[in-house]
């Protein structure tokens, strides 16, 4: 027997410190070119474009988030023997990007207009270059393992190339068109938006009456921007509402204007909302103006691009929201006004740039004709080309791709790319392709607006690969793997890029898979705003805690399409769990685990060897399903078990006895098992927590790196039922025996004397020492006992406590216990009898309530039964 086996030494310090070991590791992985991919190498493809921030961004925690499981994957899919590219790059971000070096400029008493395009857009350029794209620095704290060789921005000349050849071919198609319609305008940002760049927030306004005409030609219609008034066209009513068949064909007279306008009848008024008729603006809403195309109304424009009001009168020049109320006054003072409701809440759209509240405008812009491209985009994922992850959500990509409305991709902006059509003296318009030269000569001048931003991004999967020209990387890894996003931008990006791809690519599809995840909401299950304060800083906790528990954090919340709540303590526990790895990992190192012998056959080893080697094959496997099907939290889930709870607080109290109580062959057949199943561990985790496993792996096993290290294979021959129900019967016993100790005031490591009667399952100096039982003396007296009911029958645990427990200090415990289960019982019972709570609150935060009110009525039930007994004793 060899009893206390002396211990090795190791070269790991005391302690992992994330701040002294991240970014250097991170610097010789990106040196020694591991995620550099090589398009000529005869390994499968796997390829990931990053979702492009934008280049004045910073790291945000749904960056993080995602770009957690983009490396998660694409580290799996390398160290699996792939050629993996993840892509990164930055868009240009017109709106957003031109709003920042205008204030710059204000902050100098300049505007855009007093330096000229040509040299605003080299102050954009130079304003790049000096604080833009910080946010790359900050996903190399977090360990994105991109290809920087490859990075892109959308700005590039190829990227512009690929974007001038797209307007081109779509221009000579007739899918791209210049057309006056109402758009959505922001008088701040002064330029249109689509309809995904408005937020549509609900906001307190005023609901005011109006009455047009007198005696029994009158009719009242309600409005919330009664400013709009002064640009009616027509009253309409429902062709079938009998209140006002006798009025359809007449005119009633606008008040304040002195015009005369028409009421029409049609349908797309609704005779149950309101009074049942509608002024009709068509030059300052859409429905309106779909209205006033369908009788041939007159469109008149009635604010400028500052949303002042232009029309002839007292209210000329006036900000719209100063013409409103100043509008309602001049009515009330007519007795025009019927009725007046205020607050009244409705939903307003807002800039989602500047959070201005558009304004709908008739204006001349560019259009693409999605109808056939939208096709194209739903039919890849109707027909399995692209399979849309959670599936559930497939319903949202067709319910927008089935209805889009035609794009605006004109842009009132400086800074983007320029839309590539020119103007002649003579009314001449060309479209200009890439290597084509531009018309030139007396009267010819190019469009002045750029592009929307999502045109070029909307060709990140081609472009970025080199497309329009043929290339290596556009072979080799297009279409991409996956492509992994929050389900908010569904419809803003994805759809785009799937238009844009199968369009372009003869079919091909820009991605096999998306993977939609869900937005990051605090811990009470509120969406995360500046306003609220409750918004967690990625970078704060990668300050505090480490990246690797940053990201395993929020792989841990990573299900399929579900928003994630977060909270400070959770990083914290992920925190002790690399602590835990890392104090287990030297442990095994300290005590001569190694990965250079191999595995015993199963015939040599303890039944706890092959109880753990049998879970460790299962979870292998478990744990490649669950990656395939982009079960992130599931397989972080399954890690943190298996790590914590079977090989930490089991198996490694299980191999101590082995260690420091067996023979030669026992201690090497233990060393190898603990070196083996660690070396797994640390291969599995990896793509989670790169540093720390890297750091823990290369000192196991002296390898090179685990970037580039092979990923675990399933593995078979250790499956053993017999021992799996012995350790079973271990665990149980071990933990009914800890709860009664704890139940009767022992510390934790307070040694008694006790006699295990009954037990015969073979390990039962394991379990004296995990528990620390002494042997029973001649004299032994058993003072207190349990019962606990294994497979192989009911084991009696006799123990002698007396002299071991201070009954008053023991009492004067437990009712300190008792009050804080109570007062937890009290918390989670209000939170659960709030309605509004459990209405907005995420699936998961609910249900762990549920369990802390559940061990809380346990411990109190435990509690109370342990107070009677002392008193009883």
């Amino acid at each position: 027997m060899t009893e206390n086996a002396p211990q090795q030494t190791t070269d790991l310090p005391g302690a992992w410190d994330p701040a002294a070991e991240e970014a250097p590791m991170y610097d010789r992985w990106v040196a020694a070119g591991y995620f550099t991919a090589d398009a000529s190498s005869g390994k499968p493809p796997f390829s990931i474009v990053l979702p492009p921030p934008n280049v004045t961004g910073s790291l945000h925690m749904g960056h993080a988030l995602n770009h957690t499981l983009m490396d998660a994957m694409s580290r799996r899919r390398r160290m699996q023997g792939y050629e993996v590219l993840w892509l990164p790059g930055m868009d240009h971000a017109g709106i957003a990007t031109q709003n920042v070096v205008e204030r710059q400029l204000a902050g100098e008493g300049l505007s855009r207009h007093d330096l000229g395009r040509e040299k605003f857009v080299e102050r954009v350029w130079e304003w790049k270059a000096e604080y833009g794209g910080k946010i790359l620095g900050q996903m190399k704290r977090l360990g994105d393992g991109v290809d920087w060789s490859r990075e892109r921005f959308t700005m590039d000349e190829n990227l512009s190339k690929a974007v001038q050849t797209v307007f081109k071919n779509f221009f000579d198609e007739g899918l791209i068109y210049r057309a006056e319609r109402i758009i959505n305008w922001c008088p701040r940002c002064q330029t249109a938006l689509s309809d995904i760049e408005v937020d549509h927030n609900d906001d307190d306004g005023e609901l005011v009456s109006i009455r047009y005409g007198d005696g029994d030609n009158a009719i009242v219609v309600a409005t919330t921007r009664a400013e709009t008034m002064l640009g009616d066209t027509a009253v309409a009513v429902h062709p079938d509402d009998e209140r006002y068949a006798h009025l359809v064909g007449t005119e009633v007279e606008l008040p304040l204007t002195g015009r005369r306008i028409p009421i029409v009848a049609d349908k797309h008024v609704d005779p149950e909302f309101g009074t049942g008729a509608v002024k009709v603006t068509p030059a300052h809403d859409p429905n309106d103006f779909e209205i006033g195309r369908r009788h041939d109304l007159p469109m008149l424009t009635i604010m400028n691009e500052r949303a002042e009001i232009t029309a002839a009168g007292p209210f000329q020049g006036l900000d719209r929201f100063e013409a409103r109320p100043a509008v309602v006054a001049a009515l009330r003072e007519m007795g025009r006004i019927v009725a007046e409701k205020r607050p009244y809440v409705h939903a307003v759209g807002h800039c989602s740039r500047c959070d201005t509240v558009v304004e709908p405008r008739l204006s001349l812009q560019w259009w693409v004709k999605v109808e056939e491209l939208a096709k194209l985009a739903g039919d890849a994922v109707r027909d399995g080309r692209t399979k849309i992850h959670p599936p559930e959500l497939g319903k949202r990509y067709f319910d927008w791709v089935d209805n889009m409305h035609d794009w605006t991709i004109s842009r009132q902006l400086w800074w983007g790319h320029r839309i590539p059509v020119y103007y002649g003296p003579d009314g001449e318009v060309v479209c200009v392709g890439p290597d084509e030269q531009p018309p030139t000569g007396e009267g010819w001048t190019q469009d002045p607006d750029v592009l929307d931003t999502w045109f070029s991004s909307g060709l990140w999967p081609m472009s970025t690969l080199g497309w329009p020209s043929s290339s290596e990387d556009l072979a080799k890894f297009y279409p991409t793997s996956v492509l992994s996003t929050g389900y908010d931008i569904l419809f803003f990006w994805v759809v785009r890029m799937m238009m844009f791809g199968v369009h372009q690519m003869q079919g091909a599809q820009p991605f096999d898979h998306v993977y939609l995840h869900g937005l990051i909401r605090d811990a009470q299950g509120k969406k995360m705003s500046k306003s609220r304060g409750n918004v967690i800083d990625p970078l704060e906790w990668m300050d505090a805690y480490g990246a690797d528990a940053t990201r395993f954090t929020l792989a841990r919340g990573a299900n399929p399409g579900a928003d994630m709540a977060l909270a400070d303590e959770w990083a914290a526990g992920s925190r002790n769990f690399c602590t835990k790895l890392w104090n287990a990992t030297k442990f095994a190192m300290m005590n001569g685990a190694s990965v250079d012998s191999p595995l015993p056959a199963a015939s040599a080893l303890t039944e706890a060897d092959r109880w753990i080697l049998g879970r460790l094959a299962a979870l292998v496997s478990e744990v490649d399903g669950l990656f395939e099907d982009f079960q992130f939290a599931k397989v972080a889930g399954a890690l943190y078990q298996f790590t914590w709870n079977e090989l930490c607080d089991w198996y490694l109290e299980l191999a101590k006895v082995q260690l420091y109580q067996g023979d030669d062959s026992r201690v090497a057949a233990t060393r190898a098992v603990l070196g083996h199943v660690l070396d797994t561990v640390l291969r599995l985790l990896h793509p989670f927590i790169p540093f720390i496993t890297e750091k823990l792996w290369t000192a196991l096993t002296g390898g090179e790196s685990l970037v580039i290290a092979a990923w675990p294979t399933p593995f078979e021959g250790y499956a053993d039922s017999a021992a799996d129900a012995r350790i079973a019967d271990v665990q149980k016993l071990v933990t009914e025996i800890r709860r009664f100790r704890a139940d009767q005031g022992l510390k934790p490591g307070q040694k008694v004397a006790a006699r295990l009667a009954g037990y015969t399952g073979g390990h039962e100096s394991a379990i004296r020492s995990l528990v620390r039982l002494t042997s029973a003396a001649e004299d032994f007296a058993a003072s207190a006992s349990l019962e606990v009911a294994l497979a192989d029958g009911v084991v009696t645990v006799e123990l002698d406590l007396s002299g071991t427990v201070d009954v008053a200090a023991e009492r004067k415990r437990l009712q300190k216990d008792l009050a804080a289960a109570e007062k937890e019982l009290s918390q989670t019972d209000a939170k659960l009898g709030n309605e509004a709570f459990i209405a907005k609150a995420p699936e998961q935060v609910v249900a762990k309530i549920k369990t802390r009110r559940e061990t809380a009525v346990a411990d109190i039930d435990r509690i109370t039964a342990r107070l009677a007994a002392l008193q009883a004793s």
